[in-house]
């Protein structure tokens, strides 16, 4: 299974790549941040986000996106951009017929460490250990879409969401995928 996590931010959204291996065992694919500029307005920076999303998955047509359930802060702002960017996520894989799964921080926490309470540093530590990387996934917003996706592999059941939707194949979703590129290709005039 190849799982997409994704840590929904305005300003850096964390995407993360694994494979399952056997005996409970993961292994890195792609790991990074899509950055956007403060500065620049909401609309261009969500636009912004939803491409790199799209190019994430295409590129690695994930079986299941994993995606940090949004919870209330005490800053409105952020928790509006968190959420926006998690919908993102969620309608990329909608348009792709890809399931997606909501995990919560602590639930992503006491997975890859045994403590919902966990620390960004302990959460990245731990990462690296799972993933045999020789140094920990940076920034932590890189760690945590790992960690989700790690956590999706362990804790599978019950939390996909769109019910009975009809699951399409590996090489479903590749030539879903090769649709959907071929259709935002500019297309030749007559």
């Amino acid at each position: 299974m190849r799982v997409l996590g994704v840590d929904p931010g305005l300003t850096r959204c964390g995407v993360g790549v694994v494979d399952s291996l056997r005996g409970r065992r993961a292994a890195l694919v792609a790991v990074g941040v899509i950055r956007t500029d403060p500065a620049t307005s909401p609309d261009l920076r969500l636009l912004h986000v939803a491409e790199r999303l799209d190019a994430w998955f295409d590129e690695h047509v994930p079986d299941v996106v994993a995606v940090e359930r949004v919870f209330a802060q005490h800053n409105v702002g952020t928790v509006m951009g968190t959420a926006q960017v998690a919908g993102l996520a969620m309608v990329a894989a909608a348009r792709r017929g890809v399931p997606v799964a909501l995990h919560t921080p602590s639930e992503v926490k006491a997975a890859v460490t045994g403590s919902g309470r966990a620390g960004k540093e302990q959460v990245q530590k731990m990462v690296q250990q799972l993933l045999n990387l020789d140094e920990p996934p940076k920034p932590p917003d890189a760690a945590d879409a790992l960690a989700l996706a790690i956590t999706h592999l362990w804790r599978p059941a019950g939390a996909l969401q769109g019910g009975d939707r009809h699951e399409l194949t590996p090489a479903q979703r590749a030539w879903a995928a090769a649709e959907h590129a071929a259709r935002r290709a500019p297309r030749a005039r007559r």
